[in-house]
């Protein structure tokens, strides 16, 4: 256990002390409130009352409009490995992070290993790939021909549910800075997949990954996140965003977001999602490594020892 006696509330907890990724809460919406810091709970207040919300037990915060954070909650979170997703109106934009949830970095030394070499990273995008098209042998297919099956799935899928539930569909169209303006199945598409990035991006941080290093898009900081989310969008927020547009006009926010919750607890998506980045960086274990030994990069083959003072003909143990 750490030594936190002098800090007010409960001491900071081990990595292995805490919930894994599978055993926590997908995330929970905020709007105006304060959040403020009581032993080891984030403290949601309002004009009329206040809620206690363990920060052990969720992946993300979702942080609506007139939300507000005191220094000592944003501690809390970051230390119990939780993200943080800002968002806007209608949620349709996001920021997050964590802490991860693991002292090992064997994950993201795979990670830019496979991101820097060519065969290495086409690998994963075949792999990614492949978690969209199981059945299907893609050994010999371009990147090309790989993008181009994967938009004509999308566009299958959108057909498919703008015919099952009597939607007219004339393409994905939102403006980021004006959500009303969009159609009903616009909007809930904008808050899922915000809701989505912000599960992505927690369990990324969790894992000890670069959300920046990405194989199918490239060149962004949340490059990862979007690779990731896009394995799931038409199963999960595609054929929710038909089904509330399809029903309601109005509280489309609070309808996707209530639905979206209900869906990823019943696909068990954030254990999937865990074991599918593994899979896609050839790791098998689906534990998380807490293994904090620090060692020295040698140069050649093995790693040395750290905490050692090496010179050319005495080796001094240093503190």
């Amino acid at each position: 256990m750490n030594n936190n006696s002098k800090i007010p509330g409960a001491p900071k907890a081990d990595l292995q002390e805490m919930p894994q990724i599978k055993n926590r809460y997908s995330f929970i919406y905020l709007e105006k409130c304060s959040l403020s810091k009581e032993d080891s709970a984030i403290k949601a207040s309002w004009k009329d009352g206040y809620a206690l919300i363990p920060a052990h037990s969720m992946m993300t915060l979702l942080l609506g409009p007139g939300t507000s954070l005191t220094h000592r909650a944003a501690q809390l979170i970051g230390e119990a490995g939780a993200g943080i997703a800002w968002v806007g109106d209608g949620a349709a934009r996001f920021y997050g992070f964590g802490r991860p949830l693991t002292n090992s970095s064997i994950l993201l030394v795979r990670q830019a290993m496979y991101v820097t070499k060519p065969a290495l990273h086409m690998k994963v995008v075949k792999r990614m790939y492949y978690l969209r098209f199981p059945d299907e042998d893609m050994t010999n297919l371009t990147l090309q021909q790989l993008r181009g099956k994967e938009g004509a799935r999308v566009k299958r899928e959108y057909k498919k549910q703008a015919e099952f539930w009597g939607v007219s569909w004339t393409g994905r169209n939102y403006d980021p800075e004006d959500f009303h303006q969009s159609d009903p199945v616009n909007q809930s598409l904008s808050v899922a997949n915000t809701c989505l990035y912000g599960i992505c991006s927690a369990v990324i941080y969790a894992l000890g990954l670069s959300p920046g290093l990405g194989f199918i898009h490239v060149n962004h900081e949340k490059s990862f996140i979007y690779d990731v989310a896009d394995l799931y969008k038409a199963e999960i927020t595609i054929p929710l965003a038909f089904e509330i547009g399809s029903k309601f006009t109005t509280g489309i926010p609070e309808k996707t977001r209530k639905e979206f919750r209900n869906r990823i607890h019943n696909a068990g998506l954030i254990e999937r999602m865990v074991k599918d980045i593994k899979f896609i960086f050839d790791l098998e274990s689906d534990e998380i490594d807490y293994d904090d030994t620090l060692v020295i990069w040698d140069g050649i083959r093995a790693f040395k020892q750290s905490g050692t003072l090496y010179q050319t003909d005495t080796v001094q143990q240093v503190e």
